[in-house]
């Protein structure tokens, strides 16, 4: 076969090392193709579940319907699709719109965009970045053409029914995780404030999981503590929690910076809601953590062990703060590079609860070790959030849109996790990161063509991993549609 002759222009051909005897040379001439082949099975989970059509609920359209080219929820599924694919930025849809793989994924029933109303927009099926961003801000401009508010409460109870069908209905004891994160700003933000924990100007958002799920993402500014407003959010997730597991018990467990007062004391008034909290130290509680650090220095001394650790458990309560005595249990860590004493507080019952089989899971040690330390998974699910789905990248100037950017990245994970849960159990994906589906299950390269009868999509016959990608489908369309 002769080499192509290098062209002017966008058809250019680019010359790379020869390969032995074979010329290697490339050009832009491979017709439609796309990456995200993978976009297929977010379409296929979410027709099942009914993400983005309850979602869409949540938002008002005021725009008069004759002039519209993407329907609403044709915006969100393009917004939190195009999150999941990683492309969190706006800016990456000035190209993406072009793809008419993401547009067949998005519903578009003309993927090839020749039927926009405005001529110059034909072959361009999806939304330019400047129409997703007034979706973004449409709360906080009144124009013409900032047509589609958002619900913020509704969005809330949105997210938080959505991921509670994760919950068994019948789970006996159902554990949530509380965390805050510091989300660096890129500008002068609304809500701007230096925090000195973290350096910088930040927000502060409060997360509430429960397993690999997260149920509640609400934007703060850092000027207030980690346990602001987490009582109110409290009382909707354990209210959704009554709603559907009607005899569960509830543990909430967070660290050092949810162990106040005004939380505990919400806990112990309310049936059946028991926490595990971190606790801050001080010289009251080193005090009485002395016998139990001097028996692990000695231990630590004859064992030669990198480190020793005892427990203790004592009545504790602050001169002004706490309404009442709590039951502590205390770490007393020797290392080699010094103590290092930690405390927890809890209502938990050292005996357990009536009925338990495991009577001793609620003793110093293994409460620590075994319910509070578990706490780890959480900051794993929200390591996804930041780290693999950019969740803290919100850079738009107002509060309100940077946290409807917070709930889209939430929904983007809910899909992404319910895709891992249900597509991939039981194979090598079943507890990959959501950037590991991502690169190993959603980008396949494809080649699209589009007819009157349907649209034919080619994925890569290179693809190494055809098998897993038939069988997470078959797992799919199993699901029964949703009802919206």
């Amino acid at each position: 076969m002769s080499t192509p002759t290098p062209a002017t222009g966008a058809s250019q051909a680019l010359l790379f090392a020869d390969l032995g005897p074979r010329k290697v040379v490339v050009d832009f001439s491979g017709g439609t193709l796309s990456s995200e082949g993978g976009a297929l099975l977010l379409r296929q989970l979410d027709t099942s579940l009914g993400v983005t059509r309850t979602l869409a609920g949540c938002f008002g359209d005021q725009r008069d319907q004759r002039f519209v080219d993407h329907s609403l929820p044709e915006l969100l599924r393009q917004r939190i699709y195009g999150w999941a694919l990683g492309y969190e930025d706006l800016n990456d849809h000035g190209q993406l719109r072009h793809d008419p793989l993401l547009a067949t994924a998005c519903d578009k029933t003309d993927p090839l965009g020749q039927d926009r109303f405005n001529p110059a927009d034909r072959g361009t099926p999806l939304a330019a970045p400047s129409t997703l961003n007034r979706l973004e801000l449409s709360n906080n401009k009144a124009t013409r053409c900032h047509k589609l508010p958002h619900d913020p409460a509704k969005i809330a109870a949105c997210l938080l029914t959505l991921g509670l069908r994760r919950v068994p209905k019948y789970a006996k004891e159902v554990v949530i995780d509380l965390d805050s994160m510091g989300h660096l700003l890129h500008g002068l933000q609304e809500g701007r404030h230096y925090n000195d924990y973290y350096g910088d100007y930040c927000y502060l958002p409060l997360y509430i999981v429960v397993g690999d799920v997260v149920l509640w993402a609400q934007l703060r500014t850092s000027d207030k503590g980690g346990a602001d407003g987490v009582v109110p959010a409290l009382v909707q997730v354990v209210a959704a929690i009554r709603q559907r597991c009607k005899r569960a018990r509830i543990i909430v467990r967070g660290d050092s910076g949810f162990g106040v007062d005004e939380i505990m004391a919400w806990c112990e008034t309310q049936p059946e809601v028991y926490y595990c909290l971190g606790l801050a130290r001080n010289s009251r509680l080193i005090e009485k953590l002395q016998p139990a650090l001097v028996r692990a220095r000695e231990r630590h001394c004859l064992s030669g062990a990198p480190s020793v650790r005892e427990f203790a458990e004592f009545e504790y309560q602050t001169q002004q703060s706490w309404s009442r005595a709590r039951r502590v249990v205390g770490k007393a860590e020797v290392m080699s590079a010094g103590d290092n004493p930690r405390f927890i507080v809890t209502n938990l019952p050292a005996n357990a609860f009536k009925g338990d089989p495991d009577r001793q899971r609620f003793t110093a040690t293994r409460l620590y070790e075994e319910l509070y330390c578990a706490r780890g998974e959480m900051e794993n699910v929200l390591k996804q959030q930041t780290l693999d789905l950019e969740a803290d990248k919100l850079s738009t100037h107002f509060l309100a849109s940077n946290q409807l950017r917070l709930w889209f990245a939430c929904f983007a994970y809910l899909l992404i996790e319910r895709l891992r849960a249900l597509g991939c159990h039981g194979t090598e994906l079943a507890r990959a990161t959501a950037g590991n589906i991502r690169l190993k299950l959603l980008k396949v390269a494809a080649r699209v063509t589009v007819s009157v009868r349907r649209v034919y999509i080619q994925l890569s016959s290179a693809y190494p991993r055809p098998d897993l990608f038939r069988l997470c489908h078959a797992r799919l369309l199993r699901l029964a549609p949703a009802d919206g």
